[in-house]
């Protein structure tokens, strides 16, 4: 759950020093908890509040677990209760900390940690996350500043270079980025985050030497579950850039499958979802919400499947004097977890209902704008299954659809390793039933709302780019 490891809950030693202070029960969570075993440590640590529910300690156990799992806003309630009995658990707020960051609300999470800070200003897991949320908010030069001055007090801390390395990787200092990425390798070579980092970067071919290392940490009877997916991804690269297919697809097999053992995600869901807002998006549906929503022209949404050229077109466009480049903002899907029963709720809403939805993107949005340029990107590719709302919502935005073939789309997303949000990808038969719904659900836009979404193929752009550019800036800034 926690950025970098720096904020993760106590090691089983370190539970085990201090038992005497703690219940059984509870050492006993902590333990299954270290080891990942979250099953196990669930039902002991509910029996545990059932019986004590006012132990502090518990309750941030409890919201870690809850974060380790994706359930943000459980883990954020859990905290804040923990805060409201004990306002002096500071270990309890840096935790809360990182739920606001993961939850998007970044100058929420600034006020924590400001606190934070001044209670324990030599933490350099608070500063590392300090300067993760800085970047979160396009305050780079701060981030980096930041980043600079904790390494330069505390330059044995491999996970902080490798954050380092992230943020230069953002901000196009490539070179940089490797050499703080290396850094985060030689003081821990199990790292396996820092050599996925390296490999995708396409621009690094790693060397013998390199792919000896990664096999020796692989190899590593103590190394961390997180560490061995990330390694195979990272070989799996090294590998095909070598030609090696068969040893490449194995290491690609291994690494998605691991990952999907963490995740519960359920494509029947997906499939769902789309069934209900084809069942919603109707031709009155949108007749009936006509000139209602926020009339704002100012957002281009480029959203479809990940790995099918959102990146090339976010270039192509912010290249364009009247539009500034973003990244991928979560906030629409923020504004869609809003609405109870949604999608089904989007057939009931209200024309102030649609414009208050419509503002809150808007203000949500706001923080990412550095230039007074008029139009700007959100190149969230999830955004394709909020595609009714946007166009309820926002009527004036404006909507790109880059598609690849199937093929190419779904192997580049399987050799892909997404640290947050493409739960599909994990998974050859997912990843084609999300494909298939994605188009299901575009089509379908097309017949109800036709022209409203401006689509772009990735092979076509790689082959003609030109004539492809000058029509695609045509179309969404006439």
């Amino acid at each position: 759950m926690f950025l970098g490891g720096c904020m993760a809950t106590l090691t089983t030693q370190s539970w085990l020093a201090r038992a005497g202070r703690y219940h059984p029960r509870l050492v006993a969570a902590a333990m299954a908890m270290n080891a990942n075993d979250l099953p196990y440590a669930e039902p002991l640590l509910r029996q545990h509040l059932k019986e004590d529910p006012l132990d502090v300690a518990a309750i941030r156990m409890f919201a870690e677990l809850a974060g380790r799992i994706g359930r943000y806003r459980d883990a954020e309630n859990l905290l804040r209760r923990a805060l409201e009995l004990s306002p002096a658990f500071t270990a309890a707020r840096a935790n809360l900390a990182l739920v606001l960051y993961r939850l998007n609300r970044p100058e929420e999470a600034i006020e924590e940690l400001d606190r934070v800070i001044a209670e324990e200003p030599d933490n350099p897991g608070h500063a590392n996350l300090h300067a993760a949320t800085l970047g979160r908010i396009g305050e780079f030069d701060e981030a980096l500043r930041l980043y600079a001055q904790v390494l330069e007090s505390a330059p044995n801390q491999p996970r902080i270079w490798m954050s380092y390395g992230h943020m230069l990787k953002t901000v196009g200092r490539s070179s940089e980025g490797i050499a703080a990425y290396r850094r985060a390798i030689a003081l821990m070579p199990t790292l396996g985050e820092a050599w996925w980092s390296l490999a995708n970067l396409k621009t690094v071919r790693f060397s013998d030497e390199d792919i000896a290392a990664m096999q020796t940490a692989l190899a590593s009877g103590d190394i961390a579950e997180e560490d061995r997916f990330h390694l195979d991804f990272a070989l799996g690269k090294a590998l095909e850039d070598r030609g090696e297919a068969d040893l490449s697809f194995a290491h690609y097999v291994r690494a998605n499958a691991l990952r999907r053992t963490r995740l519960d995600y359920d494509p029947d869901e997906t499939t769902r979802m789309v069934d209900r807002l084809i069942e919603v998006a109707t031709p009155e549906f949108f007749a009936s919400h006509a000139g209602q929503g926020c009339d704002a022209p100012d957002p281009i949404f480029v959203l479809g499947m990940p790995r099918a050229g959102s990146t090339l077109v976010e270039q192509i466009l912010s290249s364009h004097s009247l539009i500034e480049g973003t990244s991928e903002l979560p906030d629409m899907p923020a504004v869609a977890r809003r609405e109870p029963r949604y999608p089904l709720s989007l057939a009931g809403m209200s024309a102030n209902q649609l414009r208050d939805a419509g503002e809150d993107y808007m203000r949500r949005t706001r923080i990412q704008r550095k230039t007074e340029r008029p139009f700007f990107i959100d190149k969230l590719p999830n955004n394709w299954v909020h595609i009714v709302l946007i166009l309820a919502a926002l009527p004036n935005a404006r909507i790109v659809d880059p598609r690849r073939h199937p093929l190419g789309c779904c192997f580049s997303n399987f050799k892909q390793h997404f640290a947050r949000g493409q739960a599909f990808s994990f998974a050859l038969e997912d990843m084609g039933r999300y494909y298939r719904d994605y188009v299901r659900l575009m089509a379908h836009i097309d017949r109800v709302q036709p022209g409203r979404a401006h689509r772009v193929f990735y092979e076509n752009m790689v082959e003609d780019t030109g004539m492809k550019i000058h029509a695609l800036i045509i179309d969404i800034t006439s």
